[in-house]
Parts: structure tokens; sequence; C-alpha cells
């Protein structure tokens, strides 16, 4: 009677229970996709791991489910983190090295450069102040025949002087050879004493020396010419009166 009924009523055999019947859930969470089976049955062994899709909850059954309060595996997949390989502490030093001799290059410039501006600064300086000493073309002074006397005349001061004590000895010759430059060549010494002078006022001390003593010889200088005024009035008056007396003694005498 079974076989004859379903000869005469064919129907489809199903594993499973048709949509339209309730499945228990123990049932659907045993049951497993043809589509998964298939794939673990047929995995190829070249495949990358993150190339699968995840396993599915549903696939495994309620007893081994994990827990919410149960600790999770740590996840293989996940690089660790590594330190610095000898490598990159290699190529560390090797930068901080190159850092260095850049830095110290740069310095060992920079303190040439800086010397190398000193030195021609003072060489302007130097010609500067010597180009500024001599006296202009429009004033027709000339400074080589000028010098040849300022030489001779210290060297007649020294010749003088030979015999003398060191302080005459150094005295004399410099002040026969600034009078006969501030003679033979005024503008050139005046170049000279303003010079000397700029270099005086770096030292307080021997600036006021020198206003002193400047000073102290023009005072002595116009007491000089006052008194060879006078003494010449004098010696006018004298004069006078001598040749006024023998005139008169002339005169008396005829």
């Amino acid at each position: 009677m079974i076989v004859t009924g379903f000869a005469l009523y064919p129907r489809n055999a199903y594993a499973e229970a048709p949509d339209d019947q309730p499945v228990s859930r123990d049932a659907q969470s045993m049951r497993l996709p043809e589509s998964n089976i298939a794939a673990k049955s047929r995995k190829p062994i070249y495949d990358d791991i993150d190339a699968l899709p995840p396993p599915s909850s549903t696939l495994l059954p309620p007893v081994l489910q994990p827990t919410p309060s149960s600790p999770s595996l740590p996840d293989s997949t996940e690089p660790r983190a590594r330190g610095p390989t000898p490598t990159d502490r290699l190529a560390s030093q090797v930068r901080h090295a190159r850092l260095f001799l850049y830095r110290r290059a740069c310095a060992a410039e920079d303190g040439v450069n800086r010397t190398l501006d000193r030195v021609f600064a003072l060489e302007q300086s130097f010609t500067s102040t010597v180009a500024g000493l001599a006296p202009p073309r429009e004033s027709g002074e000339r400074l080589m025949p000028g010098l040849i006397y300022v030489l001779v005349a210290a060297m007649a001061g020294s010749i003088l002087t030979r015999r003398s004590n060191v302080v005459l000895r150094a005295a004399v010759p410099a002040a026969l050879a600034a009078g006969a430059g501030a003679v033979v060549l005024p503008l050139t010494m005046r170049n000279v004493g303003d010079l000397a002078w700029r270099y005086e006022q770096r030292v307080p001390a021997l600036a006021g020396a020198h206003l002193r003593t400047r000073e102290a010889l023009e005072k002595g200088w116009s007491f000089a010419r006052t008194h060879t005024q006078v003494g010449k009035r004098v010696a006018d008056e004298k004069v006078a009166a001598a040749r006024e007396s023998v005139e008169d003694w002339v005169r008396k005498g005829k």
C-alpha cells in the first residue's frame, strides 16, 4: 500500500522541513548550508586566510558557541609590534654622524668667513687711513721732498744731542722733525695730528694729558710772544732815546 501510494502520488523528499513548517532552534543551529559544506570540502591549499569568509556562528552547535563571559582567543592574523632592526639603528647612527659633521663644517666655514671679513675690514681701514693722510692735489704740497727735509731735521737733532742725556736725545730730534714737518708739510702734519688725536680719545687719561700739555705750551708760547713784544718795545724805546741823546750831544758839540 505504501509503495502504491508513492507511485500514484509522487512527491520530493526533503532532508529539512519545508519553509511553511516551523523548525526548532536546535535544528536550525545544527543545519549546515550546502554551499558551506561544498566550500569546506573543496578548500584550496593556496588560498589566503583573509580571503576566506569568516565562519558563521550559526554553523556551530550551541555547546561550541562562545559565551559572552568567556575570553576571546587572540587573533593570529594581527601584525605583532616589532622593535628597530640593526639596519635601522645603523642608519640612525649614520644620520646623526652626518648631521654632526655638517654642523661642524658649517661652523668652521662661518669662522673662516668672519676672520676674512675682519682682515678685509682692517686692510680697508689701513689703506683709507694712509690715503687720508696725503694732502689734496690742489694744495700743491708734495710728500717726497718734504719727507726728506723732515728726515734731515731729525738727523740733525740727533747729531746735536749725541753727547747729551737720553731725554734730550729723544726729544730734540722729534721736536726738530715736527717743526720741519709743520713748515714744509703743513697739511700732512695736520692730518697726522687729527689721526693721533682720534686714537688718543680712546684713552681718556692720555687725551687729558695731551690737552693739558697743549694748553701749557700755548700759554708758554703766548707768554713768550708777549714778553718778546714788550722787550722789543723797550729796546726800541732805548734805542730811540740813545739816538736822541747822541743827536743832542752832536748838536751841542758843534
